[in-house]
């Protein structure tokens, strides 16, 4: 079964929600059947790649609330990341363009570290000081501790081209299937889990979608040739 995952780094809930889903998976009697893939999707598509601002700033300017209810939202956030055993810098956090990191991201997936890489990120953005923000060195070297080549990250961020089209892609088909916020996670494009539930919703939604996988229905001759752990049968004269 595949679990698709659409977040942006900039998401504290996305940060919260992947705590809360591996808690679910990891007590799922078909944890190791189950393929997860991390999908790309931009809270600030627009915002320029040097503009990088405060988090309380941001969202004062961007919801209109006092700094003040700013304050209290992330102290909120806080207790919500601990209670998962997530650290959380409730303040003077950086806010800025998420779009050079997915396209590490899709190199990550491609080298089969993806999910150690935004296991990383995240942790660099919500747990630690110095900004992931207008940093390439930064990005760099989170890559590394991923597993990735530096050479290749390099290459990556000096080419705004790369996998660009694939973080594209990845936003056209959250879109198509209806995902307007994230986390949205997909199970199987059959079921669908909108925000950062609690496990137990988690736990409900892998149990049914993976109860209700199709079963394959075998047609075959039984006396019809085939090869096998044995080895492979020797056709006889009829």
């Amino acid at each position: 079964m595949r679990v698709e995952i659409w977040s942006d780094i900039a998401c504290p809930w996305c940060y919260v929600g992947k705590a809360r889903f591996e808690k679910a998976l990891d007590a799922f009697p078909h944890r190791d059947e189950v393929e997860v893939v991390h999908r790309s999707f931009e809270l600030d598509p627009g915002r320029a790649k040097g503009d990088i601002q405060p988090v309380i700033t941001m969202l004062t300017k961007k919801y209109g609330m006092s700094e003040a209810q700013a304050q209290a939202g992330e102290e909120n956030l806080g207790t919500q990341a601990a209670a998962e055993g997530l650290a959380y810098r409730t303040r003077d956090r950086d806010h800025g363009n998420t779009f050079d990191m997915h396209r590490l991201l899709h190199l990550a997936k491609a080298r089969g570290r993806q999910d150690e890489l935004i296991d990383l990120f995240y942790k660099a953005n919500f747990a630690e000081e110095r900004t992931v923000f207008g940093d390439d060195e930064r990005l760099v070297e989170l890559a590394v501790a991923a597993g990735l080549d530096a050479a290749d990250a390099r290459e990556v961020l000096a080419d705004p081209a790369a996998y660009a089209d694939d973080v594209r892609a990845d936003e056209r088909e959250a879109a198509e299937l209806g995902a307007n916020g994230v986390p949205f996670f997909v199970l199987d494009r059959t079921y669908g889990v909108s925000g950062a539930q609690p496990a137990e919703v988690f736990t409900q939604a892998l149990t049914q979608a993976w109860g209700e996988r199709p079963q394959l229905t075998l047609v075959q001759d039984e006396d019809a040739e085939a090869c096998g752990p044995d080895g492979c049968a020797v056709p006889q004269n009829r």
